[in-house]
């Protein structure tokens, strides 16, 4: 077997992760060297960039510990049956990879998942080892992500815990029959079970100590998951009622929705033969977002799309809009904070300034532009002193107005 060296496994690890969308990541050609080696260059192999739970852009090592794996799930590059090339990093690699990089000012953390070697346990104990000795060996103070295994033992995922800034569980697919069909050696239940072991850990340790009076540090950015969309029959419906019942359930941080699964190199017979469009997972995102900050309920989002699937061509709160237009136009002076957020255009910053603006005077069109109100989506929605939407009630022209006008494809 031929031994690779560390930068030949980086190459090969690195671009196995990008796979893996539970760290969100975005390239980037700002503060680069002209050779992509000095201080602050953001585009070394494995590097990505993530939020932080303070809301800070960071830069994350994000690899896999080894793309081996002993499962083989249908949409998965890395799967036993795969005729990839294979690499495996060892625990102290890992390590001074992170390191490295970090006193290289690459990178402000780490995001490590693995395939599954050996066995479920074997794996997550060589991630746990990885993470351990940063904190205690090296003193390691940067963000630690850690994709846990399915089915280790709950022992590991607990220590995994008390060394990394977020863990999380891949519920894989949107319904358990695709689940058992496309990765068949995988359990929905096990799954959850696992999910929702790690969140009665975290509001264990969330507890102050009875004799210290003190909150044990435990996954402080708390628990995430990742779908994967476009595999199988599930609408958009179907995923959306299924991560509105893993955020309620299990206090997720994130759900994670990922449609480049297809085509991948030495694909799967089993997968759709072609890849759902980007803007599918981006509306996705979007509706996600109303279901967390606006007030939202998944079905009261799909109840304005037809065949349980999302407008490509609008986003979900203007569709949501254009659907209900009984409850417009909204007086921006009068109204609640929960009517405001529903308003196209309104996102939650402006709402909170129109709210506060409006405790010392009547607001006007041009005050609402300056409060940051996208005026452009608003205006046939809302009302104000000198702003009354009259003609713009009719539905089907507004649709027609915000859609994008279709593009002539050439012939050349």
């Amino acid at each position: 077997m031929v031994q690779l060296k560390i930068r030949d496994k980086l190459a090969i690890l690195s671009d196995a992760a990008k796979y893996d969308a539970s760290c969100a990541s975005s390239g980037t050609t700002k503060r680069n060297s002209a050779d992509g080696k000095g201080l602050g260059s953001t585009e070394s192999m494995g590097i990505c960039h993530a939020y932080a739970p303070d809301g800070r852009c960071i830069s994350l090592l994000k690899i896999l510990m080894t793309n081996f794996c002993i499962y083989d799930c249908a949409y998965c590059i890395n799967r036993a049956s795969s005729n990839v090339q294979g690499a495996r990093f060892t625990p102290d690699e890992v390590v001074w990879l992170t390191i490295e990089f970090y006193r290289r000012n690459y990178i402000e953390g780490l995001f490590l998942s693995s395939g599954i070697i050996k066995s479920p346990d074997d794996t997550m104990a060589d991630m746990v080892r990885i993470a351990r000795d940063l904190r205690q060996v090296h003193n390691f103070r940067g963000y630690i992500h850690l994709k846990t295994i399915p089915d280790a033992a709950p022992a590991l995922v607990e220590e995994a815990g008390l060394f990394a800034d977020r863990l999380s569980i891949n519920i894989e697919l949107p319904q358990d029959q695709s689940v058992t069909r496309y990765a068949p050696q995988k359990s929905p239940v096990s799954i959850r079970k696992s999910m929702a072991d790690l969140r009665l850990k975290i509001d264990e340790h969330s507890e102050p100590s009875p004799i210290t009076k003190k909150k044990k540090r435990f996954t402080p950015a708390g628990q995430s998951t990742q779908m994967i969309i476009g595999a199988d029959a599930s609408t958009d419906e179907d995923i959306l009622v299924r991560s509105e019942s893993l955020y309620s359930g299990y206090q997720l941080r994130r759900v994670y929705y990922y449609s480049a699964f297809s085509p991948i190199p030495d694909s799967s017979s089993a997968l759709p033969l072609i890849k759902p469009p980007l803007i599918r997972e981006h509306r996705l995102y979007q509706a996600d977002w109303l279901t967390r900050f606006y007030g939202f309920s998944a079905r009261e989002i799909m109840s304005a799309q037809p065949g349980g699937m999302l407008d490509l061509g609008l986003d979900p709160k203007l569709a949501w809009a254009l659907a209900n237009r009984g409850a417009f136009p909204v007086d921006v002076n009068k109204a609640g904070k929960e009517t405001l957020l529903r308003v196209p255009g309104f996102g939650s910053k402006s709402v909170g300034r129109i709210l506060t603006s409006r405790r010392v005077k009547s607001l006007r069109h041009d005050d609402l532009v300056r409060l940051g109100a996208v005026m452009s989506k608003a205006r046939p929605f809302i009302s104000c002193v000198d702003w009354n939407p009259r003609g713009l009630t009719d539905s089907e022209g507004l649709k027609a107005r915000f859609q994008p006008a279709p593009q002539q494809l050439s012939l050349f």
